[in-house]
C-alpha cells in the first residue's frame, strides 16, 4: 500500500502525476490557504507533506501527528518549520535550495533597478495621463553603473547578486555570519567584507538577502535606517521581518533614504497599507524565483526529496538530524 500524502498548495499537475506513482496524493489544487486547525486535519494519517511557507510545522501541530514523518518545503527558506522540534519527533524536513539561485538574482537586480531608476513611479504618472512634456528633471533616480554595492547576506544568491554588479562596474561590499572565503570573494566581483555598520554607511544600493530567523529579526530598524546615506536604496529579497516596516515606511516618506524595493513584507499578504501611499517605494508579492523553468524546478526538488524521506534514503537537501 502506498504511503498517504499531502501536497498543502497548488501545484503543477505534472508535479502531482509524479508523486501519484509513488503515494497516495491528496491536493489542494484549489490552493486554499489551510487554517492551523485545518492543516491538522489534512494531515491526519499522512506519512508527509509537500508545504510552503504558509503551512506552520510546530509543536502543537506535531503533537497530534504520530504518522507523520517527511515534509518538503516548496521554498529554499524554511521560517515555517521548527527544526529542533521536528528533530525532537523525527520528522524529516527539507527545503529546495540552489535551483533557485540565479533566477531569485536577476529578480534583485531588476527590482534594485526599477527602484534607482524610479521605474514604478514614472509608469504610474504615465498611466495617469500626467505626461504632457519632457523635462531635464522628471524623475531623476540613481546610477547602478560606477557605484557601491551593499550586499547582507551573502550567500549563494548573495553572491550570485555580486557577480553580476561586474558589468556595472560597481564595488561590492558586504556583511554575513562569517567572511566567505578569498576565492569567494573573488569570483564575487572582488567583494569586501565589512561591518555591518561600513555596509549601512557605505552603501548606494543596499541587498538583503539573509535567511529569517529571530535572530535576524529586524536587521534593519530606525537606527539602521538612520547611518544610510539620504541618496541610498534597499532592496529587500529575504523575508519579512527582516526589516521594521513601519521604520522603512518612516524613512521613507521623510526621505532618510531615497527608495526602496520590496519582495516581502512582514505578516504578508498582509502588508502594512501605508506602503501604498508612498511613491518612493517598488512593490511585488514575494515573486523573486517566479519564473515558470525555476518554479518547476523547485517543485521538483521537494518531490525529490520526499519520495527518498520516505523510502528511508536521505533526502537530499535534509534540514532534520537525528
Amino acid at each position: 500500500m502506498k504511503p498517504a500524502i499531502l501536497v498543502a498548495r497548488a501545484v503543477f499537475p505534472e508535479v502531482l502525476h509524479r508523486l501519484s506513482a509513488h503515494f497516495e496524493v491528496e491536493s489542494n489544487q484549489d490552493d486554499v490557504v489551510f487554517t492551523p486547525s485545518e492543516l491538522i486535519e489534512k494531515l491526519r494519517g499522512k506519512a508527509g507533506a509537500i508545504t510552503t511557507s504558509s503551512a506552520r510545522i510546530n509543536r502543537e501541530l506535531l503533537q497530534q501527528l504520530p504518522n507523520l514523518k517527511m515534509v518538503a518545503n516548496m521554498a529554499v527558506g524554511y521560517d515555517n518549520f521548527d527544526v529542533a522540534v521536528m528533530t525532537e519527533f523525527g520528522v524529516k524536513a527539507s527545503n529546495t535550495p540552489d535551483v533557485l539561485n540565479e533566477t531569485t538574482a536577476d529578480f534583485g537586480w531588476a527590482l534594485m533597478m526599477a527602484t534607482a531608476r524610479r521605474i514604478t513611479e514614472a509608469e504610474h504618472w504615465l498611466r495617469d495621463g500626467q505626461w504632457h512634456k519632457w523635462r531635464y528633471d522628471y524623475f531623476l533616480g540613481a546610477d547602478l553603473h560606477g557605484s557601491t554595492l551593499g550586499i547582507i547576506g551573502m550567500g549563494r544568491i548573495g553572491q550570485a547578486i555580486a557577480r553580476r554588479s561586474t558589468g556595472f562596474n560597481m564595488r561590492v561590499i558586504y556583511h554575513n555570519r562569517s567572511r566567505l572565503a578569498p576565492e569567494q570573494e573573488a569570483f564575487a566581483n572582488n567583494a569586501q567584507y565589512v561591518s555591518k555598520d561600513e555596509v549601512l554607511r557605505q552603501a548606494d544600493h543596499l541587498m538583503l538577502i539573509l535567511p529569517y530567523s529571530p535572530a535576524s529579526h529586524h536587521t534593519i530598524g530606525a537606527a539602521e535606517l538612520a547611518i544610510m546615506k539620504p541618496t541610498a536604496t534597499l532592496t529587500n529579497l529575504a523575508r519579512g521581518g527582516i526589516v521594521d516596516d513601519k521604520a522603512l515606511i518612516v524613512a521613507l516618506r521623510n526621505k532618510q533614504i531615497a527608495a526602496a524595493g520590496l519582495d516581502v513584507f512582514e505578516n504578508e499578504p498582509k502588508f502594512d497599507p501605508d506602503f501604498l501611499g508612498l511613491n518612493n517605494v517598488v512593490l511585488t508579492p514575494h515573486i523573486a524565483s517566479a519564473s515558470e523553468a525555476t518554479r518547476r524546478a523547485m517543485a521538483n526538488c521537494a518531490v525529490d526529496n520526499l519520495i527518498a524521506g520516505l523510502s528511508g534514503a536521505t533526502p537530499p537537501n535534509l534540514l532534520t538530524s537525528f
